[in-house]
């Protein structure tokens, strides 16, 4: 079985759990190295009975937030929320006129905010997704202005809050995108997620300790 294959099938069951020992730099630019232990609950004993020592090799890094300690979920996957600003196009959000329920309207764009995302950013995290030039409030005041510059499915709710409000939008793509480089080679990221720990990498590797 493939190691990347056999880690995750460590780590399926309700007993079975992961410790991430260590995060290190590695030996190329963007890259970095995870330490992932597997264990086993062992209800006899009380505690965890190791299984196998893991060494996960993110290679192009763009993204990381990382803590050490136990851990009962891991999963390598292409689709997910966090996944947005690294493999979607960005598009400015213009609009014009001003909503009749102001505070509504705010409250309605914050609110598409966390829905897109859930816990994995912040309204405020990443400047560009929202103009900060002016408060909000005095944004939609204006009547005329642009939203933000945002991936393509926060662009698409965002569009929907405005229009809701009675605004007219426009909507253009900010800068050119591609899904692979002048060489052909695939630009798209892949998500390491380790319950709130997670890395953005263009590949990732798994080897056991010892075999690498």
């Amino acid at each position: 079985m493939p190691k990347r294959e056999q880690l995750l099938a460590e780590l399926q069951r309700p007993e079975d759990y992961g410790i991430l020992l260590t995060v290190q730099v590695g030996g190329v630019p963007n890259e970095l190295q995870l330490l992932v232990e597997t264990a086993v609950y062992d209800a006899a004993a009380n505690g965890l009975r190791p299984r196998n020592n893991y060494i996960v090799r993110a290679l192009g890094v763009r993204e990381h937030r990382v803590t050490l300690g136990v851990f009962g979920g891991l999963q390598l996957t292409n689709d997910h929320p966090l996944l947005y600003h690294h493999n979607t196009a960005r598009f400015a959000v213009h609009f014009e006129g001003k909503p009749d329920r102001l505070h509504e309207a705010v409250l309605d764009i914050s609110q598409a905010y966390a829905s897109t995302f859930g816990v994995w950013r912040h309204i405020s995290e990443i400047s560009a997704d929202l103009n900060r030039a002016v408060p909000l409030v005095d944004l939609l005041s204006s009547g005329e202005g642009l939203l933000g510059v945002m991936p393509k499915p926060l662009a698409d709710r965002m569009v929907r809050v405005l229009e809701h409000h009675g605004l007219r939008t426009t909507v253009e793509e900010a800068e050119s995108f591609s899904e692979t480089d002048e060489h052909g080679r695939s630009r798209r990221s892949e998500l390491l997620l380790i319950d709130q720990t997670y890395v953005i990498a263009l590949a990732f590797s798994v080897d056991l300790m010892g075999q690498i």
